[in-house]
């Protein structure tokens, strides 16, 4: 039997999918392993390549199959969806992200260190309650509009929908006012938890030194500038400012086609 060259590893709560190929392509093994056996199987197979999809817990997997020897490589999940050759499944999916792999002008994920990780639970809370904040604040709008009570939109004009539940008595039913203070009470305490994070953002900014000098751009906050830090790839991976444009997501999709 050929030695095997690339494993691709379709990730799982509990039941994973491996599947080993050569150098060639040819398929070495197909095999399915609990979450306990992940390592010790690695740990028993020559160094090779092993190939992930990046996604929830591939960062995690990815630092500790490294530490077995083997080179890790984490895939965009839309760069292995061509690869499936027949109906969706884990056996597909692990086939998939192996020959995804093999490509010689396949683009991969860098691996997060567990430092880089853990910066960037702040933005993603963050990001949470502030969409929970919107979506309390939606809620008293549209309740409010039942009862004739119109606000503009916006964080500023909110004022106006909560005074109208809180001082003013003649504006609404009692049954409804009584509700429409758990939502108020839970907007403002979303506002609160919403503070407290950016202030921790603003105090890791002014302790780092990088932080600091992208603060001296125009128009970059400490949000922005903390956030591009935690959740930013390294610099090395981009061969040009706008790759890193692309990346942000602030260069316009190519749609031409040739005649």
């Amino acid at each position: 039997m050929s030695e095997v060259n690339t494993i691709g590893l379709d990730l799982a709560k509990n039941v994973f999918q491996a599947h080993g190929a050569d150098a060639s392509g040819a398929v070495v093994f197909r095999k399915k392993l609990r979450r306990n056996q992940i390592l010790t199987f690695l740990a028993t197979q020559p160094t090779c390549t092993v190939a992930m999809e990046a996604c929830a817990s591939s960062h995690y997997w990815a630092r500790k199959i490294t530490r077995l020897g083997h080179a890790v490589r984490l895939i965009a999940p839309a760069y292995v969806k061509p690869f499936v050759k027949r109906q969706k499944n884990d056996v597909a999916d692990a086939e998939a992200i192996c020959e995804a792999a093999q490509r010689p002008a396949m683009r991969f994920v860098g691996v997060k260190s567990e430092e880089k990780q853990a910066a960037g639970i702040v933005f993603r809370t963050r990001d949470l309650l502030v969409r929970q904040r919107t979506q309390a604040i939606n809620a008293i709008r549209g309740h409010l509009v039942e009862f004739g009570i119109v606000a503009a939109k916006g964080p500023f004009h909110v004022i106006k929908l909560t005074t109208a539940i809180e001082d003013d008595p003649s504006t609404l039913p009692e049954s409804a006012r009584q509700i429409l203070r758990v939502l108020v009470e839970q907007m403002r305490s979303l506002d609160q938890t919403v503070a407290l994070l950016d202030r921790e953002i603003a105090r890791r900014a002014n302790e780092d030194t990088e932080a600091k000098r992208l603060m001296t751009i125009p128009g970059v906050g400490p949000i922005t500038a903390t956030a591009l830090g935690a959740l930013a790839p390294p610099v090395q991976i981009f061969k040009r400012e706008r790759d890193f444009a692309a990346w942000l997501r602030l260069t316009p999709l190519q749609r031409f086609h040739g005649r």
